[in-house]
């Protein structure tokens, strides 16, 4: 796993290889075992590696046969040995045993239908010599990421967002839709980002720049669900077999590996893949008290028989890695287990390269307990809509908090309205009490009911948890769950990988039937009865936890008014009301209602706006 940066021109003018270098240092953590750059007239390329594969030579920027096709390439291809045999077989002709390469080559050979032969995590782009073009692409999933700026005279790029902001000339200025979306999603929905005018490429899409500046998106792939009503010991035996399988590739490696574990059976299935091929090691992280994942995991490691790593993080930890951990996500992402994930990816870095990890399984197999709601709103489901509409408003009136209310609130509310994703954070109501920037703009702007509805509009012909599931798999994966584990990871230039989000895997379980799904009373009912035998009993049916964070408590202690403090300090005085966010903090202290979630998304916009709105932290991190 690597850094790719670069700008193209829009006229005959060479990047400065101050300006390459400038974009390349500051994602050094990303590659620090190697540095590359090419640069002519209208186009630069820069690369930071961290070595995996082909260990001596592996170096980038690389080139074809007669030097025509160029690229910078981050991720990991893992069916590029069948590629390279496919290519040699048509005449190819290799230099280095890398899977860059094969992409050089399978754009000879396929152009920019080259990316439907990958198998893997990628973000890339390739310089086309003979017609002064730009292709770049981002694998299925989002699991790898690109950002981009075109501002009429150029086109920047770059793996992080700070590569693209250490160029001369670009300017640093909160995008005010992103705010009002982040406010309700925790994280900036793709393609816009928190910074005005950077974009951000969304997964399974290809961009093509040509040398007037043009520019083209397309997808290449959907990631739709098609049920298909088979007997469910086929569809057991199936995920067996091809998670066994993707697990095998996803080891490959020159490298030491290893696998994150929690207490629950993702990253249990993952890691019991791996001790039946490897001796391996695993790495848990938990905090102190009744739902510590490090008691269950320790129990897990014995059973599997891994060589076990733990860590308990302490208040103190977790805040005194906060500011850097948000600097190194490059937007805010407001999931506070991603700090849990930057201390397990800096204990898993002391011992190995690379790890595998669990994300994924929710998304494929129904993991996610609201994916049980339409089942649970059943017995109301039948009403006429213009009875639903009539009860809702009934609802509405009843005092809040009074046994029912919610059930029927929910029930009456379309699904294309109540589920946006995993989070919902903020609604258009809660908005026009804290925002002070947007107000005017609430019922006009491309609103989070605007960006699903999109999503919803091609899912009309599915059951409503295969639609809930495509949400997520649109929104909450690359927004929240893929962003995170690629740059908490990152930060300490760990490698992982995610052997769940594989297109042969995917291509399986987008054909379970949502009866399979969530069933029994469970969720990922199939993949619980797939995983037996595989992953010890106790772990089989435990419920998810994901890295619970006691935020809660804390902001009811002395931590609370910390936070407010800085939230002050932030510089976010003129895009919220602080003042109804003190408010906020009291009403969670009285037990008035549980404000964590909010008070939680407001500091980390707090935080980012202090490292990214100011140059002194900028280079500070960067240097650090």
């Amino acid at each position: 796993m690597c850094g790719i940066t670069g700008v193209m021109y829009f006229e005959d003018r060479e990047p400065s290889p101050s300006l390459l270098q400038a974009m390349t240092d500051v994602i050094v953590h990303r590659g620090p075992d190697d540095s590359g750059f090419f640069s002519e007239p209208r186009i630069g390329l820069g690369f930071r590696r961290l070595s995996i594969i082909d260990l001596r030579e592996g170096h980038q920027p690389l080139c074809n046969e007669d030097e025509t096709v160029w690229i910078v390439f981050n991720g990991e291809i893992y069916n590029y040995k069948e590629l390279r045999s496919l290519l040699i077989g048509r005449g190819h002709e290799f230099r280095t045993h890398s899977d860059t390469e094969v992409i050089v080559h399978l754009y000879e050979e396929f152009g920019e239908d080259c990316v439907k032969q990958l198998r893997g995590m990628f973000g890339f782009v390739i310089w086309d010599r003979r017609r002064k073009l730009l292709f770049g692409a981002r694998d299925h999933f989002g699991i790898k990421p690109f950002y981009y700026l075109l501002d009429g005279r150029r086109f920047l790029f770059g793996s992080e967002i700070k590569s693209i902001l250490a160029a001369d000339g670009v300017r640093r200025k909160v995008e005010t839709e992103s705010l009002m979306n982040y406010l309700t999603f925790q994280y900036v929905p793709e393609p816009l980002t928190m910074f005005e005018g950077i974009r951000k490429l969304p997964p399974a899409h290809t961009i093509r720049i040509a040398a007037d500046g043009s520019i083209r998106i397309g997808r290449y792939w959907d990631p739709m669900f098609e049920p298909e009503q088979r007997p469910l010991k086929d569809y057991v035996e199936e995920i067996r077999e091809k998670l066994k399988e993707s697990v095998r590739a996803h080891m490959v490696s020159d490298v030491e590996r290893g696998c994150f574990l929690s207490s629950g059976i993702d990253s249990t299935a993952i890691a019991a893949s791996m001790k039946a091929i490897e001796p391996i090691r695993t790495f848990s992280v938990g905090f102190a008290g009744d739902n510590n994942e490090t008691v269950i995991s320790r129990q897990t490691a014995e059973a599997l028989g891994t060589e076990h790593y733990e860590k308990v993080i302490t208040r103190e930890d977790f805040f005194a890695a906060l500011p850097k951990a948000v600097w190194h996500q490059d937007e805010p992402v407001a999931d506070p287990s991603a700090i849990a994930l930057y201390h397990v990816a800096e204990l898993a870095r002391r011992q190995v390269t690379v790890v595998l990890s669990g994300e994924g399984a929710d998304e494929l197999f129904g993991g996610y307990r609201i994916y049980r709601e339409p089942q649970a709103l059943r017995p109301l489901a039948w009403l006429p809509r213009p009875v639903g509409r009539l009860l809702h408003l009934l609802a509405r009136a009843l005092p809040a908090g009074m046994k029912g209310r919610s059930y029927l609130l929910r029930a009456t509310t379309p699904l294309e309205e109540r589920f946006l994703g995993n989070a919902k954070i903020f609604t258009e109501e809660m908005k026009a009490d804290i925002l002070k920037v947007g107000r005017d703009r609430l019922g006009t702007y491309r609103n989070p009911l605007q960006i699903a509805g999109e999503f919803y509009a091609k899912t009309r012909h599915l059951d409503p948890v295969s639609r809930m599931q495509y949400i997520d798999m649109n929104l909450w994966l690359p927004g929240d769950i893929l962003m995170k584990a690629d740059k908490m990871t990152m930060a300490h230039s760990l490698e992982l990988r995610v052997p769940f989000l594989d297109k042969e895997l995917f291509g399986l379980a987008r054909r379970i039937p949502a009866v399979y799904r969530t069933a029994e009373g469970t969720t990922k009912y199939v993949f619980r009865k797939a995983m037996e035998g595989v992953v010890p009993d106790f772990i089989l049916n435990r419920p998810k936890l994901g890295f619970p964070v006691p935020v809660r408590d804390w902001l009811k202690g002395p931590q609370g008014d910390a936070i407010l403090e800085e939230m002050r300090a932030g510089g976010i005085g003129d895009f919220v009301n602080l003042d109804e966010a003190a408010r906020m903090l009291t009403r969670h202290r009285n037990g008035q209602g549980d404000y964590a979630r909010r008070l939680w998304t407001l500091y980390i916009f707090a935080l980012w706006h202090s490292a990214y709105m100011e140059e002194a932290p900028l280079r500070a991190f960067a240097a650090g």
